[in-house]
């Protein structure tokens, strides 16, 4: 087996760099923010400009916590992260200098704080304590509390007792039928706490465990549920940013979740139970403005003071001073401890209210789609506000304010609502028959969906949510609790230029912005059929509700013209869960124009598909699943769909989402996953006898080794726990894979994944060269990842690159041309719209004008099922009435592997080669 040595490059190089000073630009990627409660964003750098030691950050506006989240090569920043604390004026954007020509001593990070405001850590053996200025947040290293104590900067304790709450069922009753059912009750088990190593600006606590049943729980159940909460406290800010993770690790049959929050308490002993306030977020900025003992609406008025004091939230005049009718019976007004706002659907939740547990609820009017924020607390005491990021978006939620005329009340957050029904993932079918691979690949040939029994599995699943924590000394006003609400569900992003990011190369060169490519006519074009694509998916997402729990942030697949309805129960045919990387497409969108819109769709996807279509525990970690009626249900489990292309540039962006990050090491496993799973047991030449080994794996080159590549080369850069062996198997590849005869032509070969060396499919042991086209192979960014691997690492051998090049020049060429090459051609190639970017980059690397003029007429004369060309309507047909559940603009026309194609292919032919008909021009 070939070797490679491995030595630290290019360090000397990056040593002689001398940069005085680079500054740059970020700006709110929507509106500039009322209320800014600190911020994390990323930001990318040149090659060589800036040294990773020794380089200093400040920001124009208050004080900056930074850090190195990507290194290049040859030791200098390719992206850092920064922090600003809260503030209370906002400025409309930011200026990040960076100075310092440091050395070439690389450490494994680099953090640093500058200016001003600071946060006070405190550790000992039993937990960690946070002062932000305005707050302090108690969190233990243990138990069955996550936040022990919120109080604000007056000493006030606003919030205790911090923790999850699960729920769950043995079954699920048919038709009332419940015998047999047993319930069960946990609470959370901490077993890491975890504070970030620099804490000036941003402290990062994470907590990790698992859900244990409760003594009062009916049945005993084993620990279950793995999570993993962070809690993002920032200078200044009385805020607490939260992400929640859980993986579900259950049988889907016999584990059906009814419930799942984080419950904190609200001390009101010291209030009157007139000044304690319930508000509740509605639509569009509203707020429910509640009193747990009302003093409006009497028969008698105890004063215009006293009721606008109640009604605003602030304290009400002494008792003293209202009318003696009203202050004299108080006893006979009751009091409304209990709360609760319910989103069972995309389209309407519901309000009710009661005195206390054993009384009736009384109905509150409800709306459509409810904020996601509830507030508990008293004018003089102060309070807690909790809010759900996407709140309707990922029904069945609810909000649940309890025991408010207590002592101690209680505001609850279900991330799954115990209104819903439970939640069930068993399989949608019970297999059909389909028990041999024959019958399954038969079935394939009509529904689309590679069933078998067994890799229909939800173990292993994960699913994220954002959730804000605000804390307050005294009850807010409402205008500043639509505000937080507004924030909740749309955080303020600071992001830099398109321009200036496109400059750095810093996330590949196969992408321009559209004022840097071409003002023809036929860029305009293609430019407003980009636009049309990201505007009718926006729409689709929402008349075709595809929101829920599981779904929100997936597109849909397929389409059924005679339903007018995409094809949601058509085996392989409906989530999308990825396929042929629309992901890519809006996220390289976005890196071009910097549009808000597109930004957030391509976020809601980034916590979809790295989640809910990929797996975190069990034997298929790493892989994802291709795309079916449910998310997990389909057999074909592999790394296209899991590849970290996908969640690349947000992880970038935010600062290095920490979450993100977690989810490329867990990439890193698929090399286990391929050993676990065999890939090709379904449609394997029998003539081949072939053992799964970890040293031998049989592994399509796009559809596998592509998505650990862009997993090996995030590790890489990151300078993570195994980027330097991960930087051993790039290299060892780029000197192995050229060495079959064929390169990338043979499809599928064998990797070691053990050190990166390629030898040749077991079909061919001689070598003598196999041509195995594959139409999938490099659809799932294989291109991106190669692109983004040459850039960061301009010494890849020339062979590498050139087998590359020709594989993109071939895929497109003449069938003469394919067997003068290589002794047979291709036969009928598909794709070739999406392909056509793949000539493209060969005409680009190679300066080959007719070669571009090629790369065009292939994607603008496809005409195959699965392209957009010019005679297309780019229009969309109104369908309502009794023809449709409800009305809806349908593009029949539209699939999504279409439109991801053209997206991808539209863009990166523009970038490479520049506008069709511009006289066969290359890109400079």
């Amino acid at each position: 087996m070939r070797t490679v040595a491995i030595a630290l490059l290019g360090l000397g190089a990056a040593a002689q760099a001398q940069s005085s000073s680079t500054a740059v630009t970020v700006k709110w990627l929507e509106d500039t923010p009322t209320i800014q409660t600190g911020t994390t964003f990323g930001i990318p750098w040149a090659r060589g400009q800036h040294l990773a030691n020794g380089t200093t950050f400040t920001a124009s506006t208050g004080a900056l916590q930074s850090w190195i989240t990507a290194y290049w090569p040859d030791g200098s920043i390719k992206w850092s992260g920064h922090a600003i604390p809260a503030s209370d004026i906002v400025p409309d954007e930011y200026t990040i200098a960076a100075s310092g020509p440091g050395n070439a001593t690389v450490p494994k990070f680099r953090r640093q704080a500058v200016n001003g405001t600071q946060i006070q850590v405190d550790e000992s053996a039993e937990g960690i304590t946070v002062n932000t200025g305005k707050i302090t947040a108690s969190f233990p290293k243990s138990g069955d509390v996550l936040v022990s104590s919120i109080k604000t900067s007056d000493g006030k304790t606003v919030g205790k007792n911090g923790r999850l709450i699960l729920r769950s069922q043995s079954g699920i009753a048919e038709d009332g039928d419940a015998s047999g059912i047993n319930y069960f009750k946990f609470a959370s088990k901490i077993y890491n706490t975890t504070v970030s190593s620099e804490s000036s600006v941003r402290a990062l606590i994470t907590i990790q465990g698992i859900h244990a049943t409760v003594a009062n729980s009916t049945a005993s159940h084993k620990d279950w549920l793995p999570f993993t909460v962070r809690f993002y406290l920032y200078a200044n800010s009385d805020a607490i940013r939260t992400i929640h993770t859980f993986v579900f690790d259950g049988d889907s049959k016999s584990d059906f979740i009814s419930a799942l929050g984080i419950r904190f308490d609200v001390p009101l002993s010291r209030e009157e139970l007139y000044d304690r306030h319930v508000r509740i977020a509605g639509v569009d900025g509203g707020i429910l403005h509640e009193a747990v003992q009302g003093l409006t609406g009497l028969r008698r008025d105890p004063g215009a003071a006293v009721r606008s004091a109640q009604y605003n939230g602030t304290k009400t005049p002494d008792k003293s001073t209202w009318d003696t009718r009203v202050s004299s019976r108080l006893q006979w007004i009751p009091t409304w401890g209990d709360y609760r706002v319910t989103q069972l659907s995309a389209d309407g939740f519901n309000i009710k209210k009661r005195t206390k547990a054993g009384q009736s609820w009384v109905k509150i009017p409800g709306g459509t789609r409810a904020g996601g924020l509830a507030y508990l607390g008293g004018a003089s005491v102060g309070g807690l506000a909790v809010g759900l990021r996407d709140f309707w978006k990922k029904y069945p939620t609810s909000l649940d304010i309890s025991n408010a005329a207590t002592d101690v009340g209680s505001i609850t957050l279900w991330l799954y609502s115990p209104q819903a029904e439970p939640m069930d993932l068993r399989p949608y079918h019970d297999g059909l028959g389909e028990d041999t691979y024959a019958k399954q690949l038969d079935a394939l040939e009509i529904t689309y969906e590679d069933f078998e029994d067994g890799y229909n599995t939800p173990y292993g699943i994960a699913r994220t949510n954002e959730l804000f924590i605000y804390a307050f000394s005294s009850t807010p006003s409402a205008d500043t609790l639509s505000v937080l609400t507004n924030t909740t569900n749309t955080p303020p992003v600071l992001v830099p230029e398109p321009e200036y990011i496109e400059s750095t190369a810093a996330i590949g060169t196969y992408w321009k912005t559209p004022s840097s490519t071409s003002t023809s006519d036929s860029a305009a074009t293609i430019e407003s059929h980009l636009d049309f694509l990201i505007q009718f998916y926006r729409d689709q997402i929402e008349q075709r509700r595809w929101y829920g729990f599981w779904d929100h942030g997936d597109i849909m697949h397929g389409y059924d013209t005679d339903r007018h309805q995409w094809k949601y129960d058509v085996g392989g045919y409906a989530w999308d869960n990825s396929e042929l990387s629309p992901d890519l497409f809006f996220w390289t969108h976005f890196l071009r124009t910097g549009r808000a819109d597109i930004y957030r769709l391509a976020e809601a996807q980034v916590r979809h598909g790295g989640e809910v279509d990929s797996y975190h525990l069990g034997n298929f970690t790493g892989l994802g699943t291709r795309h079916g009626v449910q998310h997990w249900g389909d057999s074909a489990k592999q790394v296209r769909i899991s590849t970290p292309v996908y969640r690349k540039t947000f992880y970038y962006i935010s600062g290095g989402d920490e979450r993100t990050g977690d989810l490329v090491h867990e990439v890193l496993q698929a090399e286990k996953g391929f050993y676990l799973v065999d890939a090709r047991r379904k449609v394997r030449d029998p003539s081949v006898i072939y053992t799964p080994d970890p040293t031998a794996l049989y592994l399509n080159f796009g559809t596998d080794w592509a998505g650990v590549a862009a997993a090996y080369l995030l590790e890489w850069e990151r300078r993570g726990p195994r980027w330097e062996e991960s930087r051993a198997k790039l290299l060892e590849t780029f000197a192995t894979f050229p060495l079959l005869k064929f390169g990338f032509v043979t499809g599928e070969a064998l990797y070691d994944s053990t050190t990166g060396a390629w030898a040749p499919p077991p079909t061919d042991p001689s070598n003598n060269g196999t041509v195995n086209i594959s139409h999938l192979s490099a659809v799932f960014g294989v291109l991106e990842t190669l692109d983004q691997l040459f850039t960061h690492y301009p010494e890849v051998p020339r062979p590498f690159v050139d087998a590359w090049l020709d594989y993109c020049y071939y895929y497109g060429a003449s069938k003469a041309e394919q067997k003068a090459r290589y002794g047979k051609d291709f036969g009928t190639v598909n794709l070739r719209q999406g392909h056509a970017r793949l000539t493209a980059y060969a005409a680009y690397r190679r300066n080959n004008a007719t070669l571009a003029a090629r790369a065009w007429n292939e994607f603008l004369n496809d005409n195959s099922a699965d392209e957009l060309g010019p005679g297309d309507p780019w229009s969309t047909v109104r369908f309502g009435g009794s023809s449709v559940l409800a009305g809806v603009e349908e593009a029949e026309w539209i699939t999504t592997n279409a439109a991801a194609l053209f997206g991808l292919s539209g863009i990166e032919n523009l970038a490479l080669v520049g506008a069709p008909g511009g006289n066969g021009t290359v890109r400079s």
